[in-house]
Parts: C-alpha cells; sequence; structure tokens
C-alpha cells in the first residue's frame, strides 16, 4: 500500500482518527495536508508529527462547510505538492440531543460540518483531480448512518447522506478513474468516548461480537487501503469497521 509521491488532504486532520489518519498516510510515503479548525499552532505540531514519520506536511486552518476555504486549501495543496491525489473527508462534529429537545442550530451545526463539509471539500479538490484523471477520495461516515441512534437524529441523516453523497460521486466519477468509497467506523475507543460512563460503554460492548472496542488505528489502516493501489478496482464501497456491530 505504497502511497509515495502522493498528496493527501484530510480534513479534521490534526486530532483524533483525522490525525491518525494523516500519520498513517505518511508512514505510507505519501505528503499531507491536515485541515482543521483548532488554532494552527496545534495544527502545526501535528504536522510537524506527519514530517517525523518521512513526508512532507502543510498545515491549513480552514472551515470545511466553507467552498471558498476549501478551493483555497487545494489550491495550496497543489502549489505545494504538484497535485492533489488523495481526500479525506473526515471532519465531523456531533451536537446530541433527542429530536423532541433537539434545537435548530443543533441540527443545523451538524449538517453544515459534517454533510455540507463533505461536498464543498470533494467539489474543492475534485477540479484538480478531474484534470489529472485520477484520485482516491475516502469519506468518513459512521455505522450509526446505517443503523440511526437515538438521540443522533442530526448525527445519523448526516452521515447517511454522506453515504449516499459517496455512491453519487462513484457513478459521477468513475469515468475520470477517480474512486470514491467511505469507511463507517462502529465504536471507536478516542479521547471522547473515554469519558462516557462504564455502564454505556458496556451496553456497547454487548453489541459487538467481536468483543472489542475499535481503534483508531483500525480505521485509519482501511482508510490507507482505499487511498492505495490496492484498492484500484472498488468504488461506491461502504466499508463497515464495526467488528460485526450491525450485521
Amino acid at each position: 500500500m505504497e502511497l509515495k509521491g502522493k498528496a493527501a488532504i484530510v480534513t479534521g486532520g490534526a486530532r483524533g482518527i483525522g490525525k491518525r489518519i494523516s500519520l498513517t498516510l505518511a508512514e505510507a510515503g505519501a505528503d499531507v495536508v491536515l485541515v482543521d479548525v483548532l488554532p494552527l499552532e496545534e495544527i502545526g505540531a501535528a504536522a510537524r508529527e506527519v514530517e517525523a514519520k518521512g513526508g512532507r506536511a502543510l498545515a491549513q486552518r480552514a472551515d470545511v462547510a466553507s467552498l471558498q476555504q476549501m478551493e483555497a486549501v487545494a489550491d495550496a495543496a497543489a502549489q505545494a505538492f504538484g497535485n492533489v491525489h488523495i481526500l479525506v473527508n473526515n471532519a465531523g462534529i456531533t451536537r446530541d440531543n433527542l429530536a423532541l429537545r433537539m434545537t435548530e442550530a443543533e441540527w443545523d451545526q451538524v449538517i453544515n460540518v459534517n454533510l455540507k463539509g463533505t461536498f464543498a471539500a470533494t467539489k474543492a479538490v475534485i477540479r484538480h483531480m478531474i484534470k489529472q484523471r485520477a484520485g482516491r477520495i475516502v469519506n468518513i461516515a459512521s455505522i450509526v448512518g446505517v443503523m440511526g441512534n437515538a438521540g443522533q437524529a442530526n448525527y445519523s441523516a448526516s452521515k447517511a447522506g454522506i453515504i449516499g453523497f459517496t455512491k453519487s460521486m462513484a457513478k459521477e466519477l468513475a469515468g475520470r478513474n477517480i474512486n470514491v468509497n467511505a469507511v463507517a467506523p462502529g465504536f471507536i475507543a478516542t479521547a471522547m468516548t473515554d469519558q462516557l460512563k462504564d455502564d454505556v460503554k458496556a451496553q456497547m460492548l454487548a453489541q459487538i461480537p467481536l468483543k472489542r472496542f475499535g481503534t483508531v488505528d483500525d480505521v485509519a489502516r482501511a482508510v490507507r487501503f482505499l487511498c492505495s493501489e490496492d484498492s484500484s478496482y472498488i468504488t461506491g464501497h461502504v466499508l463497515h469497521i464495526t467488528g460485526g456491530m450491525g450485521m
């Protein structure tokens, strides 16, 4: 799964799952543009960790839901690294609440970042990919986009939308040799999930046939595969990374 000579943009790439994806792509030889809304100093620190893996890195602070900002990111990536070969749409937020109590702002914020952000980043990057007639796009969906989840109507809707968007873009771009796929993680152990109560974790674990929570490496390695030539005949696919949850 060699990615030497490839340039990747990873949204939400400076922390959590996105950071691990950035590092994993760098380990495979890719140059990486880390896009985040964190302070630029924090994005830069993550970029230096990527560079320590042997690749080049570029820190970019941008709102993924802004097409104008994402076009600027895509142009900066192409200028720095020659072109854009890979896009990983990872940026996402949650604003959990029961629908009866969910505010319009909570709905709009999640849809704007998760779904519109995926559209804006993709639209910005495919201008470059179409010209070179090659590219890989990997969208980070979620198992709740398939199963639904109480208290996450906004998040589930955004991730289900990403799955539909993935399939549509795969059909639109296949003729230009651009593969578009998604991964749908289940319960992945992160700093955020570590804060959940033990009884909640136990309930989640009971739904997982493999009897363990996923790791950020489980997700990152799957993304690396979908970015590589090893997946050249796969497009429009949604890869579940769930330990069997949702079968």
